[in-house]
């Protein structure tokens, strides 16, 4: 639109929102046989306070069989908190943490809903439930200055996952800020068995400074406008869903995920590395999909994704728009403990030098890279130069030196040199997730564990990394990767 401002094309854009005329074409519900209630009568029964519980964690389940009268209490908080490591952020909030609180109510329900911003707050705030039949979704009743409360009541008629965000101007900021969350409407009976529910909501962070730079981080609102995030992460911070943040199962479990977009830019590509999804209901409606790999999550959408875990093991969140994931930090961890499974997926098999079509003869089945009986050092060692080459040298670079500012060196490595051969055995078998200092520099990316490597190969690697590339120092053997292997293990 030529000659029209960003301020003047928003006006025209909340007019045209405000006036559109509802498609006739679009499916109705049936008329009903009796004018329900008021919404705001006094309910026959007691009030229910809703239980609201803080990502990843989840509300029980509800197992009313009838509607009910339900009170979300939700407090707007302004709280800076870190969102990488290093790096700090005033986040404005629904309860102190980003995502907001999960509701769960049923079908049917009347909400009561209390919106109360803290008094230490600076700014005015709403909120607007996609749940909500009924314009701007409970933002206009809402609009609520610090020190004070808005209560507004609404009946969940339409079962599903449904998003909720501050729509309090300048929009966009405040949902970038922060400001969202989901609230789940259960259908009566609600929905099938799940041994785990978890709560992931990934959303964007626009930062005056660039990715990790360090310190209290301002909004940039250019960057906001021209949809290019500093960060995009689940559950309000990079990292806040690995290591001991990790979510938890085990093998056999049937596990559920409300998944949710706050956006405010970008649409999400939800994949679990490792896993298919069994059921996606996709934009958090009713009618599922089966064995889907990868489920698209708009701004300001969300999906219920379920899969059975079968194999023991470390699964990688991730946005599969890959680049956020590696380089803005959207990646999150599911850790799978339980009894291996052969009879799903192998460990490698083979792996040997190939010289080109010409040298292709016939292929031979099932040719173990792995020793099959005791090997002398010296093989050994060759074994760990084509682990290197195989699996370490694409980040850490051929010669060791590594890659500035993303992967650490090995070649001179005052790391190497200061760490315990169990600690870097366990990056390997375990990954390794958060910053590390080497020659002076700090890196701060992503390991995924190498777990499927045999002992001998994992003891090879080490061996060649920590007597060549410059280190000179002694050997790993397969008897320390097997006990770094059992310590863990062993523990319940």
């Amino acid at each position: 639109m030529v000659g029209v401002s960003k301020v003047s094309a928003f006006a025209i854009l909340t007019l045209v929102a405000c006036t559109r005329v509802p498609d006739e074409r679009a499916i109705s519900r049936p008329a009903a046989t009796a004018t329900p209630p008021d919404v705001t009568s006094t309910p026959a029964s007691e009030p229910i306070v809703a239980q609201l519980t803080d990502a990843p964690e989840v509300p029980a389940k509800i197992y009313r069989d009838h509607p009910a009268h339900v009170i979300v209490n939700l407090t707007v908080n302004e709280v800076t908190k870190q969102i990488a490591p290093g790096v700090t952020y005033t986040l404005w909030t629904f309860g102190g943490s980003v995502p907001g609180k999960f509701v769960r109510v049923r079908q049917g329900d009347v909400v009561e809903l209390h919106l109360k911003n803290d008094p230490t707050s600076k700014l005015p705030h709403n909120i607007d439930l996609h749940a909500v039949n009924g314009p701007g979704g409970g933002a206009a009743s809402t609009f609520t200055a610090p020190g004070h409360e808005s209560q507004f009541t609404f009946r969940a008629q339409n079962p599903g996952l449904y998003v909720y965000h501050c729509a309090t101007a300048p929009v966009p900021m405040h949902v970038a800020n922060g400001m969202y969350g989901l609230i789940l409407v259960e259908p009566p009976g609600g929905l099938p068995h799940a041994d785990h529910e978890y709560y992931v909501m990934q959303g964007e962070l626009y930062t005056s400074g660039k990715y990790h730079a360090p310190g209290l981080q301002m909004f940039d609102m250019d960057k906001g406008i021209d949809e290019r995030p500093t960060y995009v992460v689940f559950n309000g911070a990079e990292g806040s869903l690995v290591g001991d943040l990790a979510l938890t199962a085990k093998a056999g479990d049937r596990v559920r995920l409300y998944v949710g977009n706050g956006g405010p830019n970008l649409t999400a590509s939800f994949h679990v590395i490792g896993e298919i999804f069994d059921k996606v209901y996709p934009e958090g409606g009713s009618n599922p999909q089966d064995n889907v790999q990868t489920t698209v999550i708009p701004a300001g959408g969300a999906a219920i994704v379920e899969f059975t875990v079968d194999v023991p093991g470390t699964y990688n969140l991730v946005d599969h728009a890959l680049f956020r994931a590696f380089n803005k930090g959207t990646v999150g961890q599911l850790r799978v403990t339980g009894p291996t499974r052969h009879d799903v997926v192998s460990e490698k098999q083979a792996d040997r030098a190939y010289a080109g079509a010409a040298a292709d003869g016939p292929i031979v089945a099932h040719i173990s890279m792995a020793p099959t009986g005791p090997i002398t050092d010296a093989e050994r060692l060759e074994l760990g130069k084509g682990t290197f080459a195989r699996i370490c040298a694409a980040c850490h670079q051929p010669q060791g030196q590594g890659l500035a500012g993303t992967f650490p060196p090995l070649a001179h490595s005052d790391y190497l040199a200061t760490t315990s051969k169990s600690q870097l055995i366990g990056h390997l078998v375990f990954g390794l997730q958060g910053p590390v200092t080497v020659n002076g520099q700090t890196y701060n990316g992503v390991m995924p564990p190498v777990a499927f490597l045999s002992d001998d190969e994992i003891a090879g690697a080490l061996t060649y990394v920590r007597s060549d590339f410059g280190n000179a120092l002694d050997v790993v053997k397969p008897a320390d990767v097997a006990r770094v292997r059992a310590q863990v293990a062993s523990k319940p």
